[in-house]
Order: C-alpha cells, then structure tokens, then sequence
C-alpha cells in the first residue's frame, strides 16, 4: 500500500479504534456491485489482496479501502436514441413532443439502457495512525478524500479530523526557495508560483535549477510559491504543495529494497510488511512537516 499521493488530517481530540468491533462497523457499508438499475454503488472492501477483513492493522496503523463503481452511459448515446424516439413519435402523430414527454422517455432511456452499460470501478485508500492521531488519505483531491472520511465517519459514528493545516503555507515554502530549505530537505528542479496581485498569474517551472536569476526573478515580481519538488533524507522525493497536500509520491531504493527478501508469492506477508514500512516513512515525514509548519498555522 504505497501512496501516490496524500491528504493529510489530524485529530482535534484523542481517538482510538476497537478492532475486536471494527469489522462489524465498516460491514455496514461493506462494496457491493451495482444493481441493474443502479447508477452507482460504494463500500468498503479488503485492503489486502484477498483478504477477509474490511481492514488490515499493524503497528497502531488501520488501512481501509473504499471501493467505488458506476455504470459508464454517456450523455451522448442517451440524446441520441431520445432523438429517435422523439422523430419517431412525431411522425406517427404529427405533432410535436413536449418538454415534460421528452423528460420522461429520457428517464425510460435511462432505466433500459443501464443494465446493458459498461461499469468502471475506482479505490481510494485511507490509513489511520493512531499513535501520531492523523489519517492520510491517498487522493489528489479535497473532494475524492472527503468522500472516505465521510464513509469512515458514518460507519464509526465520529471521526473528528480536521485538514492538518489551517492556513495556506506560501510565504514558508517561497522562503525555503529564497534561503535554504530545512535540515533533512532538499529542493529539486520543479516549482509553482502564483502572483499575490489581483491577475493570480500562474508561472510553473520543470528541470530548472530553481537558484537560477530566471527562477528567484519570479519571487521579486511578488510571486509566491505554491507548489516545490523536494526530496527528504534522500528516502522519498515528492511535490509540497501550500496546504501541505503531497503529489507525486516516490520512494527511493534506499526504502523499496528493505523488503525484497520477501518472496512476491507471499502476498500477505509482503504487503504487511510493506504497510508497517510505508507508515513509518511516512510518519517521520509528516512528524518534520509538523515540525517546521506547526507555530505557524
């Protein structure tokens, strides 16, 4: 389970999860595929490759996996045969169809056509950590990330996270650019900027040595940074955005070597072993974020 991304969100009072009762909570929204009839289904579903929990703990860290399936009916095969239909009851009467007519063949369509559609199905992994009292969500989006704790709040009756920085983190992020960047941190070749003037002018920078006169030129026009490439401990390298959201999420070989004594046929033990790694990491990063960005939100 080795995210690509992270949204982060703390705890704003102590919580704790009993996995004895766990299962039985996230059964209430345990996946089940869509029914002929419906346009969407959306439930929990084993985060380990033929597991047969709803969720998989180890070292005071819970992974659940949100599954999400909705059948494929483009707008434009409904028009299509709405237009038939419609050209074809026109001729028979010889009058025109009205708009309340046309809305329920639509609806008619709709109910025909769904059984027959495609569907395309999507995963959205959570981990709850419970020692540092954060979840990480791997989603790119406020909204895709929203979608799980919203799913894990109702199935555990509360979940009180809030996002891990209240302000946006701009002015810190443009400092590193413009000093140095923090022990343990080293910035690479890509940047966002983003004008502090009313245009909100957008300048964004790839395979650039960001110490360039071209580069800081952009931070004297008053330009701010929103998005850096960095890398940590020389142990994952990724793009920090100004709400402290993670992109691009990538770990070195000095990390993605310490399992590969584990035979790949040996799924459960690879990937439990891969998850209590990957927490790990990933706590000592969120922990030096913290760190540097706490007095200041």
């Amino acid at each position: 389970m080795w995210f690509k991304n992270v949204k982060i969100y703390k705890f704003t009072q102590d919580f704790s999860l009993n996995t004895d009762t766990l299962q039985s909570q996230l059964e209430q929204m345990q996946f089940k595929p869509c029914g002929s009839q419906e346009s969407q289904s959306m439930g929990f579903v084993n985060p380990v490759p033929n597991g047969e929990l709803l969720f998989h703990a180890a070292n005071d860290a819970v992974a659940v996996t949100l599954k999400r399936q909705e059948r494929i009916l483009p707008a434009s095969v409904v028009n299509a045969e709405l237009s038939e239909r419609v050209a074809k009851i026109e001729l028979e009467t010889g009058s025109p169809v009205g708009k309340k007519a046309q809305k329920d063949l639509k609806e008619d369509i709709i109910q025909q056509l769904l059984p027959r559609a495609f569907t395309k199905s999507a995963k959205t992994n959570a981990i709850i950590l419970l020692t540092e009292q954060l979840v990480i969500v791997d989603a790119s989006s406020d909204k895709a990330a929203e979608v799980i704790l919203a799913c894990l709040r109702k199935c555990l009756g509360s979940l009180p996270v809030v996002p891990f920085v209240k302000s946006q983190q701009q002015h810190i992020l443009t400092d590193w650019l413009k000093h140095d960047a923090p022990e343990g941190f080293e910035l690479l070749d890509e940047a966002e900027f983003k004008s502090t003037a009313d245009d909100g002018a957008i300048v964004r920078v790839k395979k650039q040595d960001l110490d360039a006169d071209e580069v800081l030129a952009h931070i004297q026009a008053g330009k701010l940074v929103e998005k850096i490439a960095l890398s940590f401990k020389e142990r994952l390298t990724c793009v920090l955005a100004e709400d402290l959201s993670i992109k691009r999420l990538k770990f070195t070989d000095l990390v993605m070597q310490e399992n590969e004594d584990i035979p790949k046929d040996e799924v459960a033990a690879k990937f439990d072993a891969d998850f209590a790694l990957f927490c790990a990491e990933i706590a000592d990063f969120i922990q030096a974020l913290k760190t540097i960005f706490a007095e200041q939100d």
